[in-house]
């Protein structure tokens, strides 16, 4: 009999500690969250304007203040063809901006001419790169 009633408390406890859990994890975002959101579009607030590829390629960020902060407009053209130009909705993260395009979604990151994967951008320090051969760089 004691053994079922210790066997018994033992569950309840276990029990009592796997909700304690599941509710711990069901409070709302803390401040921290908002902190580090915060931190990352004070970095990427510093890549708005215009910045320059090869061959005519340019993307141009603004705030888009109407989303709210760390929120941007990308209008960029990406390519030679004429369907490679277009504006589009960013959000900043802890790597960069995140943003989807008719190739996929995509992330603008800072880096260097080197990291652009292109010779012409190769001397150059201060780069946005979306993917090797993709780049964006400022003078």
């Amino acid at each position: 009999m004691k053994k079922a009633l210790l066997a018994l408390i033992a569950t309840m406890l276990i029990s009592g500690c796997s909700n304690s859990n599941t509710s711990a994890s069901n409070a709302p975002a803390s401040d921290t969250t908002t902190e580090q959101n915060q931190h990352h579009h004070q970095v990427t607030d510093q890549w708005v304007g215009r910045w320059i590829g090869v061959e005519g390629l340019f993307l141009e960020i603004s705030k888009d203040d109407s989303a709210g902060p760390g929120h941007y407009l990308l209008h960029m053209r990406y390519g030679l063809d004429a369907d490679q130009i277009g504006t589009f909705e960013g959000q900043a993260t802890a790597e960069g901006i995140r943003f989807n395009r008719g190739d996929g979604p995509q992330l603008l990151r800072a880096g260097d001419g080197e990291a652009t994967g292109m010779k012409w951008l190769l001397e150059k320090e201060d780069c946005l790169v979306v993917a090797t051969g993709e780049g964006y760089c400022r003078d």
